[in-house]
């Protein structure tokens, strides 16, 4: 990496490396590591670091940090809460928008292969150089400065925005959430189904439909949530929010149907 470009990445962190090899390495994936491992191969084999390792440390120290700040803030939150709110902050789906603003994708040194599918946007590839570049500044500073960074690019940030929209935790598993809402209504489980499959092959777009069954015996679907995405996971996921909101306002919409016909019967 250029000279100008560790410096620039150094400001986006808030923090300058005393050992270069560290952030090097944090940034390098595994198909560069084996692409320079083979060029160099001869008599003895030459091991190029990758920043796999570096990952598994980041997401420990991105575990720990989190779970002691959450600890410290929510001192009347039961262990259930805290782990959920945990597993929020340090999803794939929050972390990527951080590493995305970061602009880690600039940075990655990725073999030809990689290169050409589009590792640089990939959100896997992002979100795990996001967490190695976290255990690097943990290896070369310290503690302290890989929790300044946690507390300031991704935790607070995202509790500030969770308290701008009510204090609430954002829901994530929209699919457990619809399950137990149709079953303490008494209703049929959604049906899910992929409907249309698109893309090349590293970078496909999937449509799935979450069905909501008919009621009373009648045919068909009575609302069909439709979504898309790059897993068929995630797909499923933003259908099943649509059910979810179809729901609540059935819900809203029956409960005012009887205040009013109250007003009418007195007026």
């Amino acid at each position: 990496m250029k000279e100008r470009e560790v410096t620039a990445l150094e400001a986006a962190l808030g923090y300058h490396f005393r050992h270069r090899a560290v952030i090097e390495q944090a940034l390098t994936h595994s198909s560069q590591a084996r692409e320079l491992e083979s060029q160099r191969a001869g008599d003895t084999k030459v091991r190029v670091n990758d920043n796999e390792q570096l990952e598994f440390l980041g997401d420990a120290v991105l575990s720990l940090v989190t779970s002691e700040e959450l600890f410290q803030r929510f001192p009347k939150f039961r262990e259930g809460e805290l782990s959920k709110l945990r597993a929020h902050v340090v999803s794939e789906r929050h972390l990527i928008r951080v590493a995305e603003k970061l602009e880690l994708g600039y940075y990655l040194k990725l073999g030809r292969g990689e290169e050409k599918s589009g590792g640089r946007s990939k959100r896997a590839l992002l979100v795990d150089a996001l967490e190695a570049v976290i255990a690097a500044m943990y290896l070369d500073g310290g503690m302290e400065p890989a929790r300044g960074f946690i507390l300031r690019e991704i935790l607070i940030p995202e509790l500030e925005n969770m308290e701008r929209g009510g204090g609430t935790l954002p829901l994530t598993d929209f699919k457990s959430a619809l399950q137990e809402t149709l079953q303490a209504m008494g209703l049929q489980q959604p049906s899910y189904v992929l409907v249309e499959e698109t893309g090349p092959e590293h970078n496909k777009v999937f449509t799935v439909e979450a069905r909501l069954n008919a009621r009373n015996g009648e045919r068909g679907a009575e609302f069909v949530g439709r979504a898309q995405g790059s897993t068929k996971k995630t797909a499923e996921q933003d259908a099943a929010r649509q059910v979810l909101a179809y729901l609540n306002t059935r819900s809203r919409t029956a409960e005012t149907k009887p205040a009013r016909a109250l007003r009418s019967a007195e007026e």
